[in-house]
């Protein structure tokens, strides 16, 4: 029975974790470390406390220890047979080895509970609102960053780009005495003037009443300096200066001019004559255009029409040039402009063209602005289609388009006429909520309209309001309440 226990015993000896016996025999010197290999450079060590390592491996030891003295007592067969198939399972072989040898160089595996830092992702670029790759275009650096790219510049670049110094060159052309001349002060400057940079300071003599400095320094650009000309834009700031002040004496030769000029200089022509009050020749000079075929701008149209449409005396004219202007092909007015020739319309009685003019602009795919509105309500007001005004009030009050005073005035006068008090009253009260003052008009209707109606106490209430406000009846509204 003790032999069979023994031999049991030697066998739980023999079937011993690998590992613990790989624990053992590397402590052994009978079995040294392998020479590193060449992997081993980059892997980082852990490396191991020798009291630890013996004071893990001792338990085991004791026991073999302890069992191969229990062997030597029991009898010297059992001892020989358990060394020998103790040896033959604890050889092991040099793959084996490096094997366990890769165990204790590798990482050690992280805690369960610690987190791993994470690289944090990058700052969104909110600003970036372009493909990478596209240049800015330089419209936006010139005017958005213009001080920034001044200082960058030369100084040269400074002065020919910086409207605040060509103005101050006019400024000193202006302080020089009348028999001085302007290559005075031109002279110093000439180093740091470019093409077109004179146009500036031309306009500011212009607009000092000073035209013929204004053609003095043209002519000194023209004879002495051909670096600064011919030049479109120096020569278009003087002739509209000079027409614009009566100086330009081009009336009979002007068929040759329209023949050698350029389309912007003749377009500045016609603005200098029609703001001299010269309708005759910008008529003239129109038709020359247009028998030559040379298409002009629409807004030189605009702008004879509302300086004709004026006085009655240029009502003939306005009608021949809105003819003109509806007959082109191609029509592109700015609202301005638009709004101009509408209320020249109304001026005329040519409603039908308003509301052509209203409709085509619409139909652009544009939005029309209040004024615009106005107008077009006030042109129903004055051929009596007060429905369709009030589809216009709908329709504006649809967009959310705030009224201002004229607004307000046209659309309590359009209210009046449909003999809508409540509607007026409304309007009148949010005229005031909106913060504006009632005109001595707005006051007239609503007085009018509560007469007539006969609500003797509103209308009370409103003179008073007409009392308090520091305004006087005319003489026709004092006539109304005697008659009534």
């Amino acid at each position: 029975m003790e032999l069979v226990s023994i031999s049991s015993m030697n066998q739980t000896v023999s079937v011993l974790p690998r590992f613990e016996l790989a624990f053992s025999l590397l402590k052994s010197p009978r079995y040294p470390f392998h020479a590193k290999t060449p992997w081993e450079k980059d892997v980082p060590r852990f490396l191991l406390k020798s009291g630890n390592f013996g004071d893990a491996q001792g338990p085991c030891d004791q026991e073999l220890k302890g069992k191969s003295n229990f062997s030597d007592v029991n009898g010297a067969g059992n001892k020989v047979n358990s060394s020998s198939s103790e040896n033959n399972e604890s050889e092991w072989s040099q793959d084996e080895l490096e094997t366990i040898a890769a165990l204790f160089e590798r990482r050690m595996p992280p805690k369960p509970g610690k987190r791993q830092t994470e690289r944090p992702l990058p700052l969104p670029t909110p600003y970036r609102k372009s493909l990478p790759g596209i240049p800015t275009p330089k419209r936006h650096i010139r005017s958005s960053a213009r001080e920034t790219l001044f200082p960058r510049s030369s100084f040269s670049d400074q002065v020919s780009k910086n409207p605040e110094a060509l103005i101050r060159i006019a400024q000193e052309i202006a302080a020089l005495a009348s028999e001085s001349d302007v290559s005075e002060v031109l002279d110093e400057w000439f180093a740091f003037l470019r093409k077109g940079s004179l146009s500036i300071t031309i306009r500011e003599l212009g607009r000092m009443g000073l035209p013929k400095r204004a053609l003095q320094t043209l002519c000194w650009a023209q004879k002495r300096h051909p670096a600064l000309f011919p030049d479109d834009r120096t020569l278009s700031s003087a002739i509209e200066i000079l027409a614009r002040n009566g100086e330009l004496k081009i009336e009979s030769d002007l068929e040759n001019f329209l023949n050698t000029a350029s389309r912007s200089v003749v377009e500045a022509m016609a603005r200098g004559l029609i703001g001299g009050g010269n309708l005759s020749l910008a008529r003239q000079l129109l038709l020359l255009a247009r028998n030559k075929k040379r298409t002009l701008d629409p807004s030189i149209h605009a702008k004879l029409i509302l300086e004709a449409g004026r006085t009655p005396n240029g009502y003939k004219l306005a009608l021949a040039l809105l003819d003109e202007l509806g007959e082109r092909e191609s029509l592109d007015l700015k609202p301005q402009d638009t709004t101009s020739i509408m209320k020249v319309c109304i001026r005329l009685g040519r409603f039908d063209a308003v509301e052509s003019l209203f409709n085509w602009f619409k139909d652009s795919g544009r939005t029309a602005s209040i004024v615009m509105y106005t107008t077009m309500i006030y042109s129903c007001y004055c051929c009596k289609k007060y429905k369709e005004g009030m589809a216009l009030v709908w329709e504006m009050e649809k967009l959310n388009i705030l009224l201002d005073l004229p607004a307000y005035r046209v659309v309590i006068r359009l209210c009046v006429a449909l003999e809508d008090l409540e509607r007026a009253g409304r309007y009148f009260s949010r005229l005031k909520e909106a913060g504006f003052a009632p005109t001595y008009d707005i006051y007239k209707d609503m007085i009018k309209a509560y007469t007539v109606s006969g609500r003797l106490a509103k209308c009370r209430k409103i003179c008073k309001e007409v009392e308090m406000a520091g305004l006087k009846f005319d003489k026709e509204t004092l006539l109304f309440f005697l008659k009534e």
